[in-house]
């Protein structure tokens, strides 16, 4: 007996790729310049001038590499403790651990699932040199309040803006109000470079430091070299580099952000006057209201006796042909690298192991059609009823 195929197929997430992207990377090819170019160095100028002023920007190879250059950059490592999500992607941690400090995991708000200025500060020790906070899916974290916290115990503040592109607080872009800001370039992201990312600061010092880090500490680059070939390298540095064609795709996705972000708030919108009625759905948003966010996603956390019934729904949802995702499938410290260097309490993280075992993530890309999140809405609700 053949299974039925669904009505539709609508994937969680797809790279939003135009002819105009394809002449974009199709142009670099023609050349001769395929890094160290004057694609890279446009995409950053205009990457900050989408950011907000008074912005210094630094491509690089991916989200993770701005957060280990960060790290590096601000002689974060031994001995030295990180404030961390609990709830977040591992890379956000990873980089901490790649400098050899310690990440220090807190627990996260129920309704945003950020992390909190109380959390943060019962986790503050003579050892803690820096916050690593992340926007979840793009909501924003309360800044005021945060770089408050962090001033008066001189702190760093590194902004993981993987998946919150386009989000403010207060009408500041994230990214802008700590010591640096990282975003990500992934396929699925609101913007898309194939693989890459930027480091974002307020500092133009601070940028041109991470910026000789990112290409090996080298001290000219090609066009600050009086003599051809001729430089030095008076520290050490790292290839974290974006390549030429990276560059031009990311310029040719920017110019269609505003459109972007907008498909996604109405989609977004959509999706959550359909669901808010629910039972037992409650949705993952801002709280603020002076903070808007990116609308990566729609994340709903299922309560009561729904709890029980996520992997079911998840795969009614897959068999009705909706694509769905999980943010993220377990707290940081569950995860087995982390569980077997720290150990874990599941009593000190209950909200983040609340998202990642009751939550379901649908679709609002700028791949769907209003009709679709129309079925969406209609397939999720009845998976909730029928599973």
């Amino acid at each position: 007996m053949s299974i039925a195929a669904p009505a539709r197929v609508i994937p969680f997430a797809r790279p939003w790729i135009t002819e105009e992207d394809r002449r974009a990377v199709a142009e670099v090819l023609e050349g001769h310049i395929l890094t160290h170019g004057p694609q890279g160095q446009s995409f950053e100028a205009e990457f900050a001038a989408f950011l907000g002023p008074e912005v210094s920007c630094v491509t690089v190879s991916s989200c993770m590499a701005a957060l280990h250059l960060a790290y590096l950059h601000f002689g974060i490592g031994p001995g030295d403790e990180v404030i961390v999500p609990a709830q977040t992607h591992a890379a956000t941690v990873h980089a901490v651990e790649w400098v050899g400090a310690t990440p220090v995991f807190v627990d996260c708000d129920p309704a945003t699932g950020n992390v909190t200025a109380e959390g943060i500060a019962a986790a503050v020790t003579p050892r803690t040199k820096a916050i690593g906070l992340v926007h979840f899916i793009g909501i924003p974290c309360d800044m005021p309040r945060i770089m408050a916290l962090a001033q008066r115990h001189d702190l760093k503040v590194i902004e993981d803006c993987a998946i919150a592109l386009g989000a403010r607080h207060g009408g500041r872009h994230v990214g802008l109000f700590g010591d640096a800001g990282c975003f990500s370039f992934y396929p699925v992201k609101h913007l898309t470079t194939g693989e890459g990312g930027m480091f974002v600061s307020r500092h133009p010092a601070v940028a041109g430091a991470v910026a000789r880090l990112r290409a090996f500490g080298v001290d000219r680059s090609h066009t600050e070299r009086a003599v051809p070939g001729l430089y030095d390298v008076p520290s050490l540095g790292l290839n974290y580099r974006m390549s030429e064609l990276q560059a031009a795709l990311g310029r040719s996705q920017l110019r269609r952000i505003d459109e972007n972000l907008a498909r996604r708030r109405a989609h977004f919108t959509i999706l959550r006057a359909s669901l808010r009625a629910v039972p037992d759905v409650r949705i993952l948003e801002a709280t603020e209201p002076d903070a808007a966010t990116s609308h990566y996603c729609l994340s709903v956390v299922l309560e009561g006796p729904l709890a029980a019934r996520r992997n079911a729904i998840l795969a009614a949802l897959t068999a009705a042909g909706v694509g769905t995702s999980v943010y993220y499938p377990h707290p940081v410290p569950r995860l087995q690298y982390y569980r077997a260097r720290y150990g874990y309490d599941a009593s000190r993280w209950t909200q983040a192991q609340r998202i990642s075992d009751q939550s379901i993530a649908l679709p609002v890309g700028p791949h769907l059609a209003d009709d679709d999140v129309e079925y969406v809405a209609q397939r999720f609700i009845h998976a909730v009823e029928e599973s």
